[in-house]
């Protein structure tokens, strides 16, 4: 068993390697507009106030989504390489450290590169992140991972063993309809022995759906100037398409996983054991 201090080595050699990146900008191209919180008085020089704005920070919610997506749309205009670098490097330390937010990233990807193009880096990068966080628990946490959650590995290790024969769909059951968040099946599936061929696979088609909502809502977000917007029959038809696009392919898998898979005692993200407890109450 690898040491833990291994691991804290790779998440700071990223972190420092992300920091560089994200400080350190080439110039960006001279701003048509002027930002109202500038000093006045500094319109002489829009390059270095550019530069200055340009200190960015994973978004936490949509308006700062919004503001990060309008400057990385503005700064694309000449460094559309580096914005796609500092992107996918964003993208994969999150993933890859099992970090929160993918979605605001998701949704960053919509506004930056489309809806297509979005959704095939999203998917890609999603997949490969998720890879590296499976690869950086099998080297450094599994010991760590099992005695932080024994119940919670305890629990997905009798599910995977009783659907071993359907294991390629009850992947894909578990990221359609998360049991557990996607970072914990990140991290425990090398104690599950789930092969990585497997794993990968399960990853970049299970999260289609997900990833897709987030991208298109991300590219609809950044062309609404106006509530007016939101109301109209493109968007609201765009949102349909994203309902139905999203539901298909659950339906399919939940009415797979009825007659094929063992899911007794399974609730999204614990619900059954909540559902006990209140049972419990009840009764007294």
């Amino acid at each position: 068993m690898r040491s833990i201090w291994g691991l804290f080595a790779v998440v700071a050699a990223a972190t420092v390697y992300l920091y560089v990146l994200s400080a350190f900008l080439p110039p960006g191209p001279p701003r048509q507009h002027h930002d109202p919180a500038a000093e006045p008085g500094a319109h002489g020089e829009d390059s270095g106030a550019g530069e200055e704005e340009l200190r960015l920070s994973f978004p936490s919610d949509l308006e700062e989504l919004q503001d990060l997506a309008e400057l990385l749309k503005f700064y694309k205009q000449q460094h559309t390489g580096y914005v796609l670098v500092l992107f996918c490097s964003a993208y994969l330390y999150k993933q890859s450290f099992a970090i929160p937010g993918s979605s605001f990233l998701n949704m960053l990807s919509g506004a930056l590169f489309g809806p297509w193009y979005g959704l095939l880096i999203a998917c890609t990068l999603t997949t490969v992140g998720s890879t590296n966080c499976y690869l950086l628990s099998r080297t450094f946490g599994k010991r760590h991972v099992i005695r932080f959650f024994p119940e919670k590995v305890a629990m997905l290790q009798r599910k995977v063993e009783g659907n071993r024969s359907s294991l390629f769909f009850f992947l894909l059951f578990l990221r359609f309809f998360p049991m557990t968040p996607n970072w914990f099946l990140n991290v425990t599936s090398p104690i599950l022995n789930i092969p990585i061929p497997m794993f990968f696979f399960s990853v970049l088609i299970g999260l289609i759906p997900y990833n897709f909502v987030c991208v298109k809502t991300g590219a609809i977000l950044s062309e609404i100037t106006s509530l007016d917007d939101i109301f109209s029959w493109g968007t609201l038809l765009q949102l349909l398409l994203i309902a139905c696009v999203a539901l298909l392919p659950g339906a399919v898998i939940r009415h797979y996983s009825q007659s094929h898979l063992k899911l007794d005692g399974m609730q999204p993200n614990g619900q059954k054991k909540q559902l006990n407890e209140l049972n419990h109450l009840k009764s007294r």
